[in-house]
């Protein structure tokens, strides 16, 4: 099985410190963010591919062409169009279903495992009060039914973490704008594709957002803390 990451991006809510080191190269405690990635990745997973951009020669050089027993291959998104585009560079060398993950959090390990028993599945996470984003909205059966962007105010919303596993049908629909950006999304063009392939919700027990310079502090005392 082959897992796409997606770590092209700028971090610029990371900012100085992702000037010269690009966010996915930020050290955590005492690993890197992909190197937490692919340690936490299913077992069936044998193939990494990085989505790269931003100071990709950082990347390349850490991690050569295998890292920890899997191979690692890569594509460059040259153009900032998000993460729908990223994976859609991607599309060339996917053999079958696959994982995508943003590269900027770090996901529980029987998160990941429960995926994986669905062909098409999306990670999330419940979260309660206000919030501005996109808000999950499911069937009855507990599948993706739609995306709501706003700001919302319930007592219990499910909001997108950033944990795929894809079937190849997906590349059959195309790539929708994100609200307000010239840019693709994954979960938006993912709604569409949910209309004719079921995409199970499973609701997360573990998620680190690392989006800023707290989050950072804070999965660096919770990972220490576990070990």
């Amino acid at each position: 099985m082959q897992a796409v990451i997606l770590v092209a991006g700028l971090g610029t809510r990371l900012r100085p410190l992702t000037y010269h080191v690009p966010k996915p190269m930020l050290r955590i405690a005492g690993k890197n963010l992909i190197e937490h990635h692919i340690d936490r990745l299913p077992k069936e997973v044998d193939e990494v591919i990085l989505v790269v951009g931003y100071l990709k020669e950082q990347i390349i050089n850490h991690f050569g062409s295998q890292f920890a027993g899997r191979k690692i291959t890569y594509v460059e998104q040259k153009k900032m169009l998000g993460t729908g585009h990223a994976l859609s560079l991607c599309r060339s060398i996917l053999r079958g279903r696959f994982i995508a993950v943003n590269g900027d959090d770090i996901y529980g390990k029987e998160d990941m495992k429960r995926c994986l028993q669905y062909d098409n599945c999306m990670l999330v996470k419940e979260i309660a009060g206000k919030f501005s984003g996109g808000r999950i909205e499911l069937t009855k059966d507990g599948f993706l039914k739609d995306i709501v962007e706003g700001v919302h105010n319930k007592s219990k919303s499910l909001v997108n973490i950033g944990f795929y596993v894809l079937s190849p049908e997906f590349f059959n629909y195309e790539l929708v704008k994100t609200q307000d950006k010239e840019e693709y999304g994954l979960p938006q063009t993912l709604v569409k594709m949910a209309k004719d392939h079921p995409v199970k919700i499973e609701k997360a027990d573990f998620w680190l957002q690392i989006s800023d310079s707290d989050g950072l502090k804070r999965a660096e005392k919770i990972l220490k803390s576990s070990k």
